[in-house]
């Protein structure tokens, strides 16, 4: 972050994807947790993602947990203070100089970068969903990345269900704790399983 040069360089590379993560829209899975949520649920949303459409669907803060960060959001790295990126981008774009909080700290979309690690009460947070969890469903992830990996595994360790579903192989296909394993696009397996069953729970 010293480098004046490399954090130009950064913020190059973060604009050129920034319109098509600006513009992106949650899909009918983003939804589908919505409405288990809604019903009482979710414990909690546990993602890897970086695109910050289960907020933007309507997860709410106190049960989203976004282990990598957010692009959705500009993050000082030393106040720690979030603002909107859009003003951050247009500076850059018009001045060529790296954005600076208020505080005089660099910025960065608030995401863990190559080097960072992650964020400990967000660790926190996930390893005690999973303690209390009766249900686990890891939804489109391969599985491979830890420690977020590692997460469905506490639940699962203590007896609980565990379900996979995705389109390809996950690391965890063949473990002894998974429950069922689905193969598909979540986007078409997930919504109309979680409409069966709060369909099924409203006609009991």
């Amino acid at each position: 972050m010293s480098s004046e040069v490399a954090r130009i360089e950064h913020w190059d590379y973060k604009m050129e994807a920034w319109k098509a993560f600006r513009d992106a829209r949650p899909n009918a899975s983003h939804q589908a947790i919505v409405e288990l949520e809604r019903a009482h649920k979710v414990l909690a949303v546990i993602t890897q993602n970086i695109d910050g459409l289960h907020s933007r669907a309507g997860t709410s803060a106190a049960i989203l947990i976004e282990l990598h960060g957010t692009n959705s959001s500009i993050e000082c790295q030393s106040c720690g203070k979030r603002s909107d990126p859009e003003l951050h981008f247009e500076f850059f774009k018009r001045t060529r100089k790296p954005p600076a909080c208020e505080c005089g700290g660099f910025l960065k979309p608030a995401t863990i970068s190559f080097g960072q690690n992650l964020r400990s009460e967000d660790l926190r947070r996930a390893q005690a969903a999973a303690q209390k969890a009766d249900l686990v469903i890891s939804l489109g992830s391969t599985l491979s990345v830890y420690p977020a990996a590692n997460i469905p595994l506490l639940a699962a360790r203590r007896g609980v269900p565990y379900i996979v579903i995705n389109r390809g192989e996950t690391d965890h296909d063949f473990l002894p704790e998974l429950t069922l394993r689905l193969e598909g696009d979540v986007s078409e397996i997930f919504p109309p399983l979680v409409k069966q069953s709060l369909d099924s729970e409203h006609k009991v």
